[in-house]
């Protein structure tokens, strides 16, 4: 056999080591995953205290999707009523002062 078949055997080897123990790296971080938040259920009861958290929050989360344009038609109300409320105390700013000049006559 020539050196260069050799050193093409030797990478294939090689690689496949790799993926086999990627693999199985992969594997266990599965397994200690399935143990803290339980098996993926999705039409079923949930079997641990984080999946049901985690069904909680999607459920909040689902929940909670139609507030986004109410909130954001709310805050530009509210700003124009900032405004508004900006302008009369310029304005009664002005009559205080005003009122104290006459005060003085």
């Amino acid at each position: 056999m020539s050196p260069l078949v050799v050193l093409a055997a030797l990478s294939a080897i090689g690689v496949a080591a790799l993926f086999a123990a990627l693999a199985l790296f992969l594997a266990a971080i599965a397994r200690q995953l399935e143990e803290i938040g339980g098996p993926a259920t999705r039409f079923q009861a949930p079997v641990n205290y984080l999946s049901k958290i985690r069904l909680g929050v999607r459920a909040i989360e689902r929940q909670t999707d139609a507030i986004v344009p109410q909130v954001t038609r709310l805050n530009g109300g509210l700003g124009a009523i900032r405004d508004g409320l900006r302008a009369i105390d310029g304005n009664l700013g002005g009559l205080i002062e005003a009122v104290s000049r006459q005060a003085r006559r």
